[in-house]
């Protein structure tokens, strides 16, 4: 088969079986699990009065040269002083993301360092970021208006409320981690996905929103699983996880069709359908004509844009980027990276983390409404902080970081079993 980026992206594809072919190689890419990466992601607000409505003109001042060309278009993008790139969700969140790295100590003092760049940008302007993984304050506005984000609005807004609380009032933190060797892979990601609902719950902090309680202790996650199901829910694990990513991204509806000034693609089309010739000889309003090969089949260009535009709570992207977790206030988004990293730091640790996650493992739902108040997701959530604490050091941070980590996942647990028995 050929090598990934063979392939020019203005290259039609041929076929749903070719499209699948190429998802299937390029998404898990197999080698020593060695580089780690975070992105964190803020909803932003007025500091004076957290429920007014964001502005893009001050937003776009306050990010300066930063600002995303989606912001402001011709826009440099000049990154931040540590090499952290700033983009802008819909609704106007802030999100950061530098190089993987193979020092976590690097990472999270790069990391640090710009994201605290980030806060001063946004303080000149009087903006703060969120300390939530939702916007507990205002409605989801949509404030980008490049036709990627118009196109998902409107096709989410059709499946229900959620899509865009989703675009527009979510915030998440992503922790990176390589997909690992070939006879890892699999593992890797099977425990990925049974730590989840446990460090949901340990992480969760969006039960509010629009000023409301929503009886969820992660209200992110519901947005999340709720936007386009069941391919923003988790996946089945059965299998090959690289076919059965393939096979998901094929049935997984176009969002974005980017064709003329409107990218809204025909209601139920999915990509495989697309690669199947569903689109031959229809000619596309605005767009390339019948009979032109963009406008007829997809390109891998198209593809490509297609896996951006799917959310699941891991995605592979040739590394293995966790999207479940709500963004945490301040630097606690260090802990819970060193926990996951600490978790996948060596096969024996994370074939013990499995069996002790094993109780929790697929209790996503429950996980979310109820938190550790769920008895099974905190008696995972509990022996999986024992795991990584004991596993901490292999993380590389110095010995102070390491204390204090451990006491942050204490108190969590903790907390809630007081709470418990009160």
């Amino acid at each position: 088969m050929t090598a990934p980026g063979e392939f020019p992206a203005t290259t039609p594809i041929g076929s749903r079986v070719e499209a699948e072919g190429y998802v299937a190689m390029v998404c898990f890419k197999h080698g020593p699990p060695q580089l780690h990466g975070v992105e964190l992601e803020w909803t932003v607000h007025h500091a004076d009065d957290p429920q007014r409505r964001l502005d893009a003109a001050q937003l776009s001042n306050a990010l300066g040269v930063h600002a995303p060309p989606t912001l402001v278009p011709g826009s440099p993008q000049l990154p931040l002083g540590r090499g952290s790139l700033v983009t802008v969700e819909p609704g106007g969140q802030v999100e950061i993301s530098g190089q993987a790295s193979d020092s976590i100590p690097r990472l999270i003092d790069d990391t640090t360092a710009d994201a605290a760049q980030l806060t001063e940008l946004l303080a000149a302007q009087g903006l703060v970021p969120g300390r939530h993984g939702l916007d507990a304050f205002r409605p989801p506005r949509r404030i980008l208006t490049v036709p990627r984000y118009a196109a998902m609005e409107r096709a989410f807004a059709q499946l229900g409320p959620h899509g865009p609380r989703m675009m527009c009032s979510s915030a998440g933190l992503q922790v990176c981690l390589d997909a690992g060797e070939a006879d890892q892979t699999a593992l890797r990601w099977r425990a990925l996905h049974d730590f989840g609902p446990a460090l949901v719950a340990l992480f969760a902090n969006s039960r509010n929103r629009e000023g409301s309680d929503t009886g969820w202790a992660s209200a992110r996650t519901e947005a999340t699983f709720g936007t386009c199901a069941p391919f923003t829910e988790p996946p089945p694990l059965d299998g090959d996880p690289a076919e059965s990513w393939a096979r998901t991204a094929m049935e997984a509806p176009v969002l974005c069709l980017r064709r003329g000034d409107s990218w809204d693609a025909p209601a139920g089309l999915t990509f495989g359908a697309w690669a199947d010739g569903a689109l031959d000889g229809t000619g596309l309003a605005g767009g390339a004509g019948a009979g032109d090969p963009l406008g007829d089949r997809p390109t891998y260009g198209d593809l490509e844009y297609h896996l951006s535009t799917l959310f699941p709570p891991v995605r592979p992207r040739g590394y293995l980027e966790v999207r479940y977790l709500d963004a945490q206030d301040g630097d606690g988004w260090i802990t819970p990276t060193l926990l996951l990293s600490a978790l996948m730091s060596d096969p024996a640790v994370t074939d013990q983390a499995l069996a002790v996650a094993a109780p929790a493992a697929g209790r996503w739902f429950p996980a979310a409404r109820e938190g550790l108040h769920d008895k099974p997701v905190l008696q995972a959530a509990r022996d999986l902080v024992e795991l990584a604490t004991t596993n901490l050091s292999r993380t590389g941070v110095d010995q102070d970081l390491i204390t204090e980590t451990g006491e942050r996942l204490h108190y969590i647990v903790d907390d809630t079993q007081r709470r418990r028995a009160s």
